[in-house]
């Protein structure tokens, strides 16, 4: 059974994304759902990026939780093509509008938002 060090150890990917809304920097680790925190800064946020993974790995190890190595992002390119009906397209490309950004990355965000609730259900 692995301890609290060797998953530190281990070189899980992180995503830090701008948060153009509130300012700062928002880290999460996929490999790790509902893992995530903030910086004002890069470097700061870095940072808590590293506490809240250890905080997080800590936590599960108590309770049990089964803790996910880290998965080989080169298997994955990041893109997929995929079909829907004109009507959802048009939605879609609609709500992107409203909120002020592009199409793909309001769909990011709706297939994170969901993928992170069925993720907690698992």
């Amino acid at each position: 059974m692995k301890n609290i060090n060797d998953y530190l150890k281990m070189q899980y990917p992180m995503e830090i994304v701008e948060d153009k809304d509130e300012g700062g920097f928002v880290v999460t680790f996929p490999d790790l759902p509902g893992c995530i925190t903030c910086g004002e800064t890069i470097e700061s946020a870095l940072a808590n990026a590293q506490d809240a993974k250890r905080v997080w790995i800590e936590t599960a190890i108590e309770d049990g939780v089964k803790i996910n190595e880290p998965n080989n992002l080169e298997d994955y390119s990041g893109q997929f093509k995929l079909r829907m009906p004109r009507s959802l397209h048009k939605s879609l490309a609609e709500h992107s509008k409203k909120e002020g950004i592009s199409m793909n990355q309001y769909c990011v965000y709706l297939l994170s938002k969901n993928d992170a609730l069925f993720s907690n259900k698992s």
